[in-house]
């Protein structure tokens, strides 16, 4: 008994990490839905009281995750990626919509939204093909193959008009390059969004002329290399194409909303009228958020006592504006803490993840430092104004049964798997 015991080591700090965070955000959620000075934690009737509950049905399913065995997640990653793309499916014949979006299923008095537990399912599909003896994530046809894995539950989530949800996918980048994936797809990456950015901002002209003296001068820095002149003809007539395209599907393609949105991001709203209508109508979220987090200050103005807080100025504040509350009753110390337990986090799972003996283990580690670090990324990015607004929640953080107990199978499937590291596969 004493050496089964020995055999299998659950990594304490992750877990203690996922604690604080998983408290933090309770007692957050509590401030930014609480209504009148007496609070009942454990009213069904209110946000907190409900994330009580969800989060008791957590203990349980750590509990669950952690008493499978190791080895069952790698067999029956295909079993599970399979029912994970059926209730994605289902949601077009029966799913309920919320705020537009056809991403939940209405079970009794309760929702569940498949998305969050889809970004498992795909991480062990990923994990479980990458790790295939057969496969060589450095050829174009398991690249292929791997991205198909990734692109099928985008493009249902997608479909459902989800389109937050669908953003973490890109987030798999990373995986990829950590496990081989050659230089040219990030530098493609990059190019991609900085020239969305110019060809929105500053139009197709000056993008044109941007894109021209940048490979001119790659051309002649790298001359000494052979480097032809019809291959930097060829990559400028691209940029110019894509610049075209880009404003293209700006224009023509994206819902009022989004363009919207990206327009106050970008601020290309040049007539001060039209600029004040989209930010009531559009923007009312995130100017909201802005004042709150500005007006906590450097130490907050204390739990429970954020007027902007309590007088809901900031609508749907205890979901995906969570952290704005934080700002607020918190202040840079409160909100300085939150980043520091979520960069702690990622630290340790990558960590985690390079000690792993099996490609498997590795991989699902990357994958779910991966998605949490593109959701913590967006959302906080997000509530500060520095990214577009798109619905995605924070994390362990945010309100919501769906989210908390799909990032906690996320994580506790790693536990398990690093628990198992020390034993032969």
């Amino acid at each position: 008994m004493q050496r089964d015991y020995k055999s299998f080591r659950l990594d304490w700090l992750t877990i203690i990490l996922f604690f604080l965070l998983v408290g933090f955000g309770w007692v957050n959620i509590t401030s930014a839905s609480h209504v009148g000075d007496i609070i009942e934690y454990f009213d069904m009737n209110q946000p907190y009281g409900k994330q009580s509950f969800f989060i008791v049905l957590t203990l349980v399913l750590i509990v669950i995750v952690l008493s499978i065995e190791a080895k069952f997640y790698e067999r029956f990653a295909s079993i599970i990626y399979i029912f994970s793309i059926i209730s994605l499916i289902g949601l077009f014949l029966f799913g309920k919509n919320v705020n537009g979006a056809t991403s939940w299923y209405a079970i009794g008095g309760m929702t569940l939204q498949p998305s969050e537990f889809a970004k498992f399912a795909t991480s062990l599909a990923v994990a479980k093909y990458i790790s295939d003896m057969q496969t060589n994530i450095t050829t174009l046809k398991d690249q292929l193959k791997t991205m198909a894995i990734i692109v099928v539950p985008a493009i249902l989530i997608l479909l459902q008009n989800d389109a937050g949800s669908t953003i973490v996918y890109a987030g798999f980048f990373f995986v990829f390059y950590r496990e081989g994936l050659q230089q040219i797809y990030l530098i493609i990456c990059t190019a991609i969004i900085f020239l969305s950015v110019l060809a929105l901002k500053f139009g197709i002209l000056y993008t044109s002329i941007i894109s021209a003296v940048f490979i001119l001068a790659l051309y002649f820095y790298r001359r000494k290399k052979k480097s032809s002149i019809i291959q930097s003809i060829v990559i400028l007539l691209l940029c110019i194409g894509f610049s075209f395209g880009i404003k293209y599907f700006y224009t023509d393609i994206l819902k009022d909303h989004q363009k919207d949105r990206i327009s106050l991001w970008l601020r290309l709203e040049k007539d001060p009228a039209k600029l004040e209508l989209m930010k009531k109508k559009e923007a009312y979220n995130l100017l909201q958020s802005e004042e709150a987090i500005k007006s906590g200050g450097f130490t907050g103005k204390g739990y429970l006592e954020g007027t902007r807080t309590t007088g809901k100025f900031v609508p749907e504040q205890h979901t995906d504006y969570i952290f704005s509350t934080v700002g607020e009753e918190w202040g840079f110390l409160g909100s300085a803490l939150v980043v520091i337990l979520f960069v702690a986090l990622l630290i340790r799972i990558l960590h985690l993840a390079e000690l792993q003996k099996s490609q498997f283990s590795r991989v699902y580690g990357y994958c779910v430092a991966s998605i949490l670090f593109v959701h913590f990324m967006i959302n906080v990015g997000m509530v500060m104004g520095l990214i577009p607004t798109v619905g995605i929640p924070l994390p362990f953080f945010s309100y919501g049964g769906s989210s908390l107990w799909g990032f906690t199978i996320l994580l506790f499937i790693f536990v398990k798997l690093d628990s198992n590291r020390i034993n032969e596969w």
